[in-house]
């Protein structure tokens, strides 16, 4: 009896320390540190190939030869409703599925807490890309090419760009592509696909700390895509770029977005 009831009490003890350790309430307000989101395109439950043959939702073939798109504008929200704006100079990325390195964004100086939503544009916004050029670097260089993401023609930013081949798209190559961006000003003033999404992390955390920096992992899902909420078919839109059917295809990318799990 003795050694059981010491065995309870070394338990509760240890449960009761961990409990305190790992409360909010311990930590500095001065306390900061990073974190890692990185974006994982798949193919419903495959990652995705590029190259590789899938099936959409209207049964028609397909693969995917380039996929970028835009992140900008991120805030991570605790689970007590503390909301983080990441300062907008640090908040632009440019993902690229040919370029493993550019799928991981770190963000720094995180105040420290226990964190399980994010929200991010799919794009670039409306201030940013209406700004000089000199408050355009990194990934908004339009100079810099990156995979021509700018539209010269247009002086806007391309948000989205998903290029592939289809037996379904007509003409002797069979490719499809969609290239998709306005913000409502320009030569489109009707036209604004800036989306947001939010991902929530269920009961799970996100545990930014000095000594820890947590990676959030999340699915950006191309069978999504073409079935989410409208169903997209290539052989009736193998091209589109800057028409009125574009915001029909910004509103299907912002739901590829899911979390799957968080490494602390």
């Amino acid at each position: 009896m003795k050694l059981r009831n010491i065995f309870f009490l070394l338990s509760a003890y240890a449960l009761t320390c961990f409990t305190a350790c790992d409360s909010d309430d311990d930590i500095s307000p001065a306390e900061t540190g990073s974190i890692r989101i990185e974006f994982d395109a798949r193919a419903g439950e495959e990652d995705l190939e590029l190259n590789k043959n899938y099936v959409n939702a209207s049964g028609e073939t397909f693969s995917v030869t380039k996929l970028n798109y835009y992140i900008s504008n991120i805030r991570l929200k605790t689970n007590s409703g503390n909301e983080y704006v990441v300062p907008q100079d640090s908040s632009y990325f440019l993902i690229m599925e040919e370029h493993d390195e550019s799928q991981t964004i770190v963000i720094n100086n995180v105040p420290a807490g226990d964190y399980n939503e994010i929200t991010f544009i799919v794009g670039v916004d409306s201030l940013r890309s209406t700004m000089d050029i000199s408050r355009r670097t990194g990934v908004l260089d339009p100079a810099q090419g990156h995979d021509g993401m700018y539209w010269v023609w247009n002086s806007g930013y391309i948000f989205f760009k998903m290029e592939g081949i289809s037996p379904s798209a007509p003409g002797p190559e069979n490719k499809f592509y969609y290239h998709i961006g306005g913000f409502g000003g320009y030569d489109a003033p009707t036209i604004n696909n800036i989306r947001e999404v939010t991902v929530g992390m269920g009961n799970m955390r996100a545990e930014v700390r000095a000594a820890k920096s947590p990676k959030v992992h999340l699915h950006a899902d191309v069978l999504e895509f073409f079935k989410n909420p409208a169903i997209i078919q290539i052989a009736e839109h193998p091209m589109v770029m800057l028409s009125d059917y574009s915001t029909t295809v910004s509103g299907n990318y912002v739901n590829m977005f899911r979390f799957d799990h968080v490494h602390n």
